[in-house]
């Protein structure tokens, strides 16, 4: 088994916060270039951040991390990251540990608040979709706002002070939001999602007002129910005792009939992420919208996120209005029928499961609003469909720190993407009308973010982030916790570990490997380890082995130095007495096809090498749909076997969308002492009918917009020899694949081959000439077993052969 340590960039003379350097003019801040920055790796992988969620930077610069799955790791500027708690949660769907904060007087208090599903009697199964109000009692939960006190590098749980609750429906997805800061005035402020179901509303707004539905189907019972704590954002005084007032400026006043004086803005559907600037009381809240593909006059608006500009107490729209207050349609789930727009200015909440009042604030529109495509009024953004609200950056010219971000970010508002990878800074002027829309990275130049979900500046001025990383629900290998610093000119190396083992039984030999630690000048670097960090230099070898002799956990330690004295550093944890057990889909096979209403049996293989017997009932398995770069989590079961009903959840085959089945353990310690390990596994499973134009990739050809195609884009500048590339596929039980194309020419034929475009040929279909209309042609396939990548490959005598808009699998 492969371990990878991390990387730490240090400072000339340490591993610490690099704050000696002379200070920056602000004239050379100023001509700051995003080539000026640098990405530091402080945690990387499932056992360092676990499923990412949240993050809290200390005063000393080490931070507080958590994991939905109840885990807060602490991670120092060494890169040593130890568990600090681990929460009894509820994780059915997104439910589970979300966001952490610190008390604004943390240095002296050491207070921690967290914002988590605990652990109840509620089932961890779905909730049935139609039923009676006993039908779904047993399916009511809430969300817990507590405070911890943290204390040697441990958060006590049993210093927890129960804030508030904020009631739930459990056992369906989605919209737990859970973001958390304080104003410049000591209120707390927390934002909570709808608590609704979006996929069986087509993308549109979830209002199913039938008697027999599951109450999570019509979000006017949370975020437009003026009585109620969903889709918020709330603002209160936390005390010293763990009691809590409201203060003035809320929405509602407290008394006020109807009312939750907590709430200080509402009308959000999931606002994932928000941030407060403290130098001038301003909201920035980013909240994700529907995946409608398209506007429909009878239903309402394409896809829209928004971010939004919080100056005051306000109505923002949701569930009747979404971005630039473009309204959606009254819709009877009942009958199918449409009925007339609603009034944004005058919104009107007369459903049956309302228990606030009638009658809303004018919804206030988005500040900025954008769609899966784009929006022209915001070309610096491109498409987005996970929009991020990250802090604003208050400048120091006092601190003295050598990577604090420069004047020229001061009062920045950092945006970023949980989809599409990057952070822009945004600067706007008191009325909030925009000046200007820059990019810090695209994710994938100078940093390599996967997926952000959390940011924040630290003590040094440094922006820390939080990567969700690429794998969904269970812990991803290139999830991570990093920090971007300020580092004109010559640059701190990167320091990696590789292993052949980070667990297993005394005595354990361990093969370390630092070689593919980097220095950005190509500097030639010296090593040094400490493979217990007892503080003494274990061995000066490139790649040493060391055994491990007595049993426990021990923090394996890397410094890399180059010529000029800059130092990175690299840790990774080891465990001894105690072997990590390892997982497999027994079936179904890694890039299975399905379609809507598929059963699919999965069966886990799961190995303890130390021999202890395997739990099946520890067993944990989630199904989740992907769509794009984001995720819902469908259905979670427990043990070794079972069956998920397969479900599109309301996408269409012009979506971008896919299954993932994702299953853990962790096992029992064979050693007293040593703690349990997990081990996990993830497959990818493939719709029936996809997009051309989604392939993984590419040579020769480009997309391009086509009225005429399913997505309105397609595959084109075929010519011979070109091909586009899918992964993975399974082609158990597909006969023919179906492709939707059109020519204007000869046309061309379409090869189907595995594993490279000269691999073995498995299908072929011709395209004639169409006369430019989109038809239907078929290659029979042969399935050779196994999973593979798919290629297709275009052949043809002319340049320009056809457009390929989709193919389907049967």
């Amino acid at each position: 088994m492969l371990s990878v340590g991390v990387a730490v960039v240090g400072s000339t003379t340490s591993a610490h916060a690099r704050t000696q350097a002379s200070e920056r003019t602000a004239a050379a801040a100023s001509t700051a270039v995003t080539s000026d920055f640098q990405q530091v790796t402080l945690a990387k992988g499932p056992d360092q951040v676990g499923e990412p969620m949240g993050l809290a930077v200390l005063p000393d610069g080490s931070a507080l991390h958590s994991s939905r799955d109840g885990t807060v790791y602490h991670t120092t500027l060494d890169g040593l990251t130890d568990v600090a708690a681990k929460l009894s949660v509820y994780t059915h769907d997104e439910d589970g540990l979300q966001t952490i904060t610190l008390d604004p007087h943390f240095a002296k208090n050491h207070w921690v608040y967290a914002y988590y599903a605990p652990k109840l009697d509620t089932p961890m199964s779905n909730a049935p979709d139609n039923g009676t109000a006993a039908d779904f009692a047993p399916y009511k939960g809430y969300n817990q706002l507590s405070r911890f006190t943290f204390t040697g590098g441990k958060l006590d749980l049993s210093s927890e002070k129960k804030i508030m609750r904020v009631n739930t429906d459990r056992g369906q997805c989605c919209h737990v939001a859970g973001d958390m800061h304080f104003d410049g005035n000591g209120n707390l402020l927390l934002s909570t999602g709808d608590d609704s179901n979006p996929f069986d509303s087509d993308g549109y707004d979830p209002i199913d007002r039938r008697p027999d539905r599951n109450p999570v189907y019509d979000a006017e019972r949370s975020t437009a129910n003026t009585n109620d704590l969903r889709g918020k954002l709330l603002r209160i005084k936390v005390h010293n005792d763990g009691t809590y007032t409201t203060p003035d400026g809320n929405l509602f006043p407290k008394g006020t009939p109807k009312t939750r004086p907590e709430i200080y803005a509402m009308g959000f559907r999931n606002p994932f992420r928000f941030n407060v600037d403290k130098a001038t009381g301003v909201v920035y809240l980013a909240d994700y919208g529907p995946d409608a593909g398209s506007a429909n006059p009878l239903r309402g608006p394409e896809n829209t996120v928004e971010y939004n500009r919080i100056t005051k107490a306000g109505y923002f729209g949701w569930p009747y209005c979404i971005g630039n207050n473009t309204p959606y349609t009254e819709y009877d789930f009942a009958t199918g029928k449409s009925g007339k727009t609603f009034d944004c200015a005058h919104p009107v909440n007369d459903a049956p499961l309302n228990t606030g009042q009638q009658h809303l604030p004018p919804a206030q529109p988005a500040w900025i609003w954008n769609h899966y495509a784009g929006n022209p009024q915001f070309p610096q953004l491109g498409g987005q469909g996970a929009p991020m609200a990250g802090p604003v950056y208050q400048y120091d010219s006092s601190l003295n720190s050598s990577v604090k971000f420069p004047q020229s970010y001061d009062g920045k508002f950092f945006a970023y993407e949980f989809s599409q990878h990057w952070v822009k800074p945004i600067t706007s002027g008191s009325d909030g009308k925009i000046q200007s829309i820059d990019t810090l990275t695209d994710g994938n130049d100078w940093a390599k973010l996967v997926e952000p979900i959390d940011t924040e500046f630290g003590p040094d001025g440094s922006l820390y982030v939080l990567d969700y990383g690429s794998a969904w629900f269970g812990g991803s290998l290139d999830a991570a916790l990093y920090k971007i610093e300020y580092s004109p000119g010559d640059k701190a190396p990167t320091a990696v570990i590789k292993t052949d083992a980070s667990s297993g039984k005394a005595p354990l030999a361990v093969q370390f490997d630092g070689t593919g630690s980097t220095d950005p000048e190509n500097d030639k670097l010296t090593y040094a380890w400490d493979f217990d960090n007892d503080g003494k230099v274990d061995s000066t070898s490139p790649n040493p082995t060391f055994t491990y002799t007595s049993n426990g956990q021990y923090h394996a330690k890397l410094t890399v130095t180059d010529p000029s004295g800059r130092t990175g550093v690299a840790a990774l944890l080891v465990t001894v007495g105690n072997t990590a057990p390892v997982l497999s889909f027994a079936q179904p096979p890694n890039g299975l096809t399905f379609k809507d209403g598929d059963q699919v049996a999965w069966k886990i293989n799961v190995t303890d090498p130390d021999g202890t017997p395997v739990d099946c009932s520890k067993v944990q398995v989630n199904y989740s749909l992907g769509h794009d770069m984001h995720s819902h989590n469908l259905a979670q079961a427990t043990g070794c076997s079972g069956t998920f009903s397969m479900t599109t959840a309301g996408h269409t085959d012009a979506d971008d969308f896919y299954g993932i089945f994702t299953a853990s353990y962790t096992d029992t310690s064979p050693t007293a002492g040593v703690p349990g390990l997990t081990g996990t596994t993830q497959i990818v499973l493939q719709p029936k009918g996809r997009q051309a134009e989604v392939f993984r990739t590419q040579s020769g050809v480009q997309t391009s917009p086509d009225a005429n195609a399913q997505a309105k884009v397609a595959v084109t500048s075929i010519d011979n020899g070109d091909w586009i590339e899918f992964d993975p596929y399974d082609l158990q039980g597909v006969s023919k694949i179906d492709f939707r194309a059109a020519s204007n020419g000869a046309g061309g034929t379409i090869e189907v081959h595995t594993d490279a475009p000269d691999g073995p040929l498995v299908g072929t279909a011709t395209v004639g000439d169409t006369s430019g209309a989109y038809t239907t042609v078929s290659a029979p396939v042969t399935d050779p077993g196994g999973t593979h990548k798919l290629y297709f490959v275009f052949k043809g005598g002319s340049s320009d052969l056809f457009r390929l808009d989709s193919f389907t699998m049967s």
